[in-house]
């Protein structure tokens, strides 16, 4: 994987995803002791970072393949992108949900023109369903998080990041799957003179935490943690990425997960999910690391139930 990969594939996918902003907030700085700021993802197509990958992936398909149609399995914001990204480019797509995925999400998929198929809960079910679906319907599979294209379409939000601001000597992000963070690890290494990449996870669910300690892949025992995006284990395709050139991992506990939502919430007057809010909870959680260093953070979305928050 060259620079020139990474540019080709943010030219690719410019004309099918928004540029998205970076917010900053001077009480938030305060509250953190360093300058802190925010790539707002959130506000991007479908609410997440997610159509970057999405819509990268189904441009690096050949016309033969877009016209079978593409399968994936998710029970949130790929689902969305991948439906809305395919529905942009105009091929079908198949969306493989869990029956107990959140009606809201569903309706989503649903709006942006996505085929749902629901199974049991399970990764085995889902996996099962969508190798069956590609079977039956000579679909290509996406992955969320462990997929090359899916990888180098992520990496388009830091690369817009460090054209607008050079000088962050930091930029964290969530770790569920690993396909954000690998995506910004890399365009830091092409795109930054010496801006380390830090990922942040919840301490229920810290598979990378461990994975990079131990040298491989470890799985979660628990993933009962409030930031429902970041449940889902690395793969071997970004791995590898995260192991070279991934500072650290920091993790934090729900309540500081809670705090650092609220704040961004209250403070910033923006909707961000609690995946979201992981990275901003590990910087406040590690001020002296931080102290007036220039942060970037990766608000990965904003796909909130309104109805159901974890602060009244």
């Amino acid at each position: 994987m060259t620079k020139q990969t990474l540019i080709q594939t943010h030219n690719r996918i410019k004309p099918f995803i928004h540029k998205t902003p970076v917010l900053t907030s001077q009480l938030l700085n305060k509250e953190a002791g360093c300058h802190v700021f925010f790539k707002c993802e959130n506000f991007q197509k479908m609410g997440a970072f997610k159509m970057r990958g999405a819509t990268s992936a189904i441009l690096s398909l050949s016309e033969e393949e877009k016209r079978k149609g593409i399968v994936t399995h998710s029970s949130g914001n790929f689902a969305q992108a991948v439906a809305l990204a395919a529905q942009n480019l105009g091929t079908k797509a198949y969306i493989v949900m869990p029956k107990n995925a959140p009606q809201v999400k569903k309706n989503a998929v649903k709006n942006y023109g996505g085929e749902i198929i629901e199974c049991e809960s399970t990764l085995k079910a889902r996996e099962e369903t969508a190798n069956r679906i590609k079977a039956e319907q000579g679909a290509s599979f996406l992955h969320p998080s462990n997929q090359d294209e899916v990888i180098y379409g992520n990496s388009t939000a830091t690369i817009e990041f460090l054209e607008e601001h050079e000088d962050l000597d930091v930029i964290l992000t969530p770790v569920g799957g690993g396909g954000l963070i690998a995506g910004t690890a890399l365009a830091a290494q092409h795109f930054s003179k010496n801006c380390k990449v830090i990922g942040a996870e919840p301490m229920q669910a810290d598979d990378a935490y461990r994975s990079l300690i131990s040298g491989q892949i470890e799985t979660n025992e628990t993933t009962d943690t409030i930031a429902d995006g970041l449940r889902t284990n690395l793969g071997n395709c970004n791995f590898p990425i995260i192991k070279t050139h991934v500072e650290k991992i920091i993790r934090v506990e729900e309540d500081e997960i809670i705090k650092a939502m609220q704040l961004i919430w209250e403070r910033m007057k923006i909707i961000v999910e609690p995946s979201a809010a992981v990275p901003f909870a590990a910087v406040l959680k590690h001020k002296v690391e931080f102290k007036n260093k220039n942060v970037g953070i990766i608000l990965s979305g904003g796909n909130v139930d309104v109805t159901n928050l974890p602060f009244g």
